[in-house]
Parts: structure tokens; sequence; C-alpha cells
């Protein structure tokens, strides 16, 4: 395979779906050919076969020549981001730091120039620390992953649901239409993303305090405050079946690990008085929806016992200082 030019680093992260990851590793060789640099597949402790079913499969496939592809064992499920910190920290297969990181989900599968356009742009784009593709479903359905940061007003705008204080709030609303042209926004989804090495080794990598959600959200303010941008590329395109590895879909309540993570952004980012403040403004929004619901006789958005399981969690985590990721318990124990 003739390689050359700016190296990329593609780090596939799996947790017990190593089918699945075996096909996105396909579609990110594919897009990786005359790229130079390497794939790295990090086994986020599935402790299911997987790991000697990726091994044994890359050495099936002669993949592992010269150190192109690398499976390794992360040891703990610490999370999306402890898990991708252990591939990012792998480098290539020289020792060498690649000039980018390219992260995929185990259930994307880049487009044959997926790749190659993200990093066109990072290197035509000096002032751009971080690009994301265009993320669609299996059928082409557009799938949501440009967003603004979360703020005190998003968080009342998104709990509220009544057009009128959205059309006032439109700025601050964290979803972004999905850009038809190359965009800077605020945050990505990491389920296909560039990174400039560079700016990771000045910014720092995934904060391992995130067990799941809101760690890009993190890792893209940080680039943002150090002054580099985060750009939507939607010639990137990337298919995405989505909640593969989480059971997002099937979820009965929402885990513990997202309010975790919801208050750690806001209490790192801002301070613990301004997460105290989001949550208020999130229940009053919430409590108005569900009294107008109640008095128009329409189905109400939000999930009952939502908006007191978020009092009871952010009081508790107000007291209490945040620890690294814990490994959530039975069916929360996805990532």
């Amino acid at each position: 395979m003739n390689a050359s030019g700016p190296t990329v680093l593609t780090v596939l992260l799996n947790y017990k779906t190593p089918d699945m990851t075996i096909k996105a590793a396909n579609s990110a060789l594919a897009a990786m050919d005359g790229i130079a640099g390497g794939l790295v597949i990090v086994d986020n402790d599935s402790q299911d076969g997987s790991f000697e079913k990726l091994s044994a499969h890359i050495v099936g496939q002669g993949w592992g020549a010269e150190g192109r592809v690398r499976v390794l064992q992360s040891g703990r499920n610490g999370g999306f981001g402890a898990g991708n910190n252990v591939g990012i920290r792998a480098r290539l297969a020289d020792g060498s730091a690649p000039d980018y990181v390219y992260i995929l989900n185990s259930d994307a599968f880049p487009a044959s120039d997926a790749i190659r356009v993200l990093l066109d742009h990072l290197e035509a784009t000096p002032e751009a620390g971080f690009a994301g593709s265009y993320i669609h479903g299996p059928e082409g359905d557009t799938h949501l992953t440009s967003f603004r940061f979360p703020s005190v007003a998003s968080e009342f705008e998104g709990s509220i649901r009544f057009g009128p204080v959205s059309r006032l709030l439109k700025n601050y609303k964290v979803p972004i239409e999905t850009p038809t042209q190359t965009r800077t926004v605020d945050w990505l989804a990491g389920a296909s993303m560039m990174m400039r090495q560079s700016v990771l080794d000045q910014i720092g990598l995934f904060d391992e305090t995130f067990f799941l959600y809101f760690e890009e959200t993190d890792l893209c303010l940080r680039a943002a405050r150090a002054g580099y941008a985060t750009d939507y590329v939607p010639a990137s395109k990337v298919a995405h079946i989505g909640s593969a590895s989480t059971g997002m879909k099937t979820w009965q309540r929402v885990p513990d690990y997202w309010f975790d993570s919801r208050w750690y952004y806001f209490s790192k980012s801002h301070g613990r008085a301004y997460a105290v403040l989001a949550t208020l403004l999130h229940v009053l929004g919430g409590a108005l929806h569900t009294l107008r619901c109640a008095v128009t006789g329409k189905a109400r958005s939000t999930a009952p016992g939502f908006l007191t399981t978020m009092l009871r969690h952010d009081l508790r985590a107000l007291f209490t200082a945040p620890t690294p990721a814990r490994i959530p318990t039975k069916s929360q124990s996805q990532a």
C-alpha cells in the first residue's frame, strides 16, 4: 500500500460488537488507502471474547503487517473517552506521534474518501483543530451531529418545549440544523471526527471523568478556549447505525452516568453555581412544560421521574467531589 504525506492514526473502539467492528475496520482501511499511518482497534474490556476474535481476524487477514493494524485491550471499561485515549496514547506502530487522530465508532462506516476529505480540510485550515463528518443512517437519513455548547439558556429552552421561547432563544438551542456547507460549529458528535495531534498535545485528551456523553463537548470546548475551531465538513460522509454499543434506543430510563456527565460538564466548564442554575432552569422549564400539557391535554415529552431524578442527583453531586468514571452496573455498562 503506497502511502505518503501527513500521518493519521485511526482509533476504532469496540465494546461487545466484534463483527460490526470488523466491518467498520474494513471501511476505515479502504478509506485510508494512500494515507500514511495506521489503525488501532481498542477492545474496551468487553470480556466476551471480542479481543480474541478481533485479534484472530487481524492475523487471518494479514492486516498486522508492519503494524498497519493493531488490536489493544484497554484493561478496563472506563467509557468512551478512556477507551479512545488508550488508542491515542498507543501512537503509531513505530512509536511516533501521528499528525492527526481520527476516531470512528464501531457502528460507523466511512465512504471511501471520507477520511481523506477531513485530512485535506485540516491541512488547508490551520485554525481548525477538529473536523467531523456528515453522518447518515443506513437508509440515508441524516443524523444530527452538529451542536452549540450547552448553557443555562439552552437548558431552559430544551426543557420547556414552547415555540415562543424557542424562537426567542434560537441562538442558544444546542442542536444546529445540519449544515449543507462546511462551517464552524461549537462541537460535534464523536462518531467520525479527526483531531490535530498538536492540539491534543496542548489541551489534553478526553477527560476520563466522563463515562459516556458530554466528553466530546468538553474536548471541543477546551479546543475553542485554546483558539481552535471545530468544523463540520459535509463532504465527508459516514454511514452510522447508532447506539449499537450503548443501547440508548432501548433505554427504559436515563442512566445515572448521563446525569453524572451533565453535572460534571457544567460544573467543570462554568463552576458549580452555574451548574446549579442550569439545573434549576431545566427543572423550571420541565415543570412548566408538564403544567402546559396537563392544561391542554397533550402528552408530555418529559419522561416520568426525570426531573425529580435530576434534582436528587445534582443536589447530591453539589456536595461530592467528582471522581473518574466508574463502571456502570448491569445493562448500563455500555460504551
